[in-house]
């Protein structure tokens, strides 16, 4: 099976990452690591994140793909929703946004699932994230891998990852 993992940042996806090239998911044959995160804000936040990506990717010799940054369109996307809470239906009709990104790059690229590290952030829920993935890949299989949190951590803890502390959007921006 050929995956692409969508992923949101590094410290998030290194153990994912790292499982796959450990060939520990089985039934993996190939996969490509897709960075596309138009909901993050600013630009400059985006850049630093997908830099980090990069290279951790790079580093372990990762096929990647970074997809189109437009923040306006996912800003039409999740209009009105702006006031949402995390975890609220912004955040659905985010995932199900990007999940259809994917959708069409496995299509056009002969990758048969997707997979998401969308919901190991404290951030975020795993259902939330597996349901938008569901309704959104059609015939595209989504894999709901249970990621190894403690190999996650440990490669956070001996990196360094530039970390963030909020999930991505301007709406996500906690006051300190």
């Amino acid at each position: 099976m050929k995956l692409v993992l969508m992923s949101c940042c590094a410290p998030c996806s290194a153990g994912a990452i790292k499982q796959l090239v450990d060939h520990e998911i089985p039934g993996i044959d190939d996969f490509i690591v897709l960075f596309f995160n138009p909901n993050i804000f600013p630009a400059s936040e985006y850049a630093r994140r997908m830099q980090e990506q990069v290279k951790y990717c790079e580093k372990l010799g990762v096929k990647y793909v970074i997809g189109n940054y437009d923040h306006d369109a996912w800003r039409a996307a999740v209009h009105g929703l702006e006031n949402e809470p995390e975890r609220g239906d912004r955040c659905s009709i985010c995932f199900a946004y990007r999940f259809e990104y994917a959708k069409r790059f496995a299509r056009e690229n002969g990758y048969d699932a997707v997979a998401s590290v969308f919901g190991v952030s404290r951030h975020k829920n795993q259902t939330q994230v597996d349901t938008a993935a569901e309704s959104a890949l059609d015939d595209i299989q989504y894999l709901p891998v249970k990621w190894n949190e403690n190999l996650r951590q440990q490669i956070n803890r001996e990196s360094d990852f530039y970390r963030q502390n909020y999930c991505g959007c301007e709406f996500s921006i906690r006051k300190v």
